[in-house]
């Protein structure tokens, strides 16, 4: 079984290797049951948002043999949603992003970690 912190992190490495923008990972264990961490990342474009969300579940899915529970919104590319139990990743477009600000709604002030690639 692969822990929220490796799921995490594979998840956000696929994002920036397919040039997703302002990847943020906001912990929210401690205010839901729904998961333990949110990962969100913008697309510039609608096609973007898509190949984003099909990048990251063909990743966990061939090269890890992780299936999402559940994948919502691809289809439109404004705000695509892959549930994989702990972890839910939220692929928005840049525009969409912005009026939602669904990192506001879960920060709590020290839950949001800016991801920055990995180490060289």
């Amino acid at each position: 079984m692969t822990s929220v912190q490796t799921l995490t992190q594979r998840i956000c490495k696929t994002l920036d290797d397919k040039k997703a923008s302002d990847i943020v990972i906001v912990d929210i264990a401690h205010l839901t049951i729904v998961a333990d961490c949110f990962v969100i990342c913008s697309g510039r474009s609608t096609t973007q948002v898509k190949g984003l969300a099909g990048a990251v579940e063909e990743e966990l899915s061939k090269q890890h043999g992780i299936e999402p529970l559940r994948v919502e919104g691809v289809g439109e590319g404004r705000w695509a949603v892959l549930d994989y139990g702990g972890v839910i990743v939220h692929v928005f477009h840049e525009e969409t992003r912005q009026m939602y600000t669904l990192e506001q709604l879960w920060a709590d002030g020290a839950n949001v970690t800016r991801y920055e690639g990995t180490p060289n």
